[in-house]
């Protein structure tokens, strides 16, 4: 002790009331992203979108199935004419075939890439129509948070909160599919979808 009194303590902070933080009121609603495509039950412009994708590349599918059966068929032939015919012959077969598969990689991929390129010209405007008229769903029946059920995993949803029905017909009914896709460029060639 020192003749002045006691020693001087540090300082300790008065204890404080735990913060109050205000919790919004929420309302949550499950959407499945997937049922849009439903031929049946989905939504009418993204069906037609998806038919006619498909319908303008169907000819290069087809091309490259045809493709195919050549291959395995001169692959067949080589197999049971290689054991009776001259080598130099084997090899003119083997050099024939492998330019039928570059070919066939290569139109492939060429499809794929056109495929995914018109796909995007028609079903990117599609997509942010969807999601405008999602949120308008939303908002105006006081949802603050969607969960898209096909992107995010959940180990429990009640019926009561999925709205992919509700909306599929909301949408349906605001945006009749008579409404024209956009037809592809002049010069986008048409096929099959890989």
């Amino acid at each position: 002790m020192s003749p002045t009194g006691p020693a001087p303590t540090a300082a300790t902070p008065a204890p404080t009331a735990p913060a109050t933080v205000s919790v919004p009121d929420s309302k949550v609603a499950l959407i499945d992203s997937s049922a849009f495509a439903d031929e049946k039950q989905g939504i009418v412009k993204f069906v037609s979108a998806l038919k006619r994708v498909n319908a303008e590349f169907q000819p290069r599918q087809t091309e490259l199935q045809n493709l195919a059966g050549q291959i395995e068929k001169a692959k067949s032939d080589l197999q049971k004419a290689a054991p009776v015919q001259d080598a130099k012959v084997t090899q003119q077969q083997q050099d024939k075939i492998a330019l039928m598969e570059t070919e066939f990689k290569r139109k492939g991929e060429d499809a794929q890439a056109a495929f995914e390129k018109r796909r995007q010209e028609i079903f990117l405007p599609l997509q942010q129509d969807i999601a405008k008229a999602l949120e308008a769903y939303a908002k105006s029946r006081g949802i603050t948070v969607i969960v898209d059920g096909s992107s995010v995993p959940f180990a429990y949803a009640a019926d009561s909160i999925d709205i992919t029905r509700a909306f599929i017909a909301d949408f349906n009914s605001k945006n009749p599919a008579t409404a024209a896709v956009t037809a592809p460029p002049a010069a986008a060639p048409a096929g099959a979808r890989p």
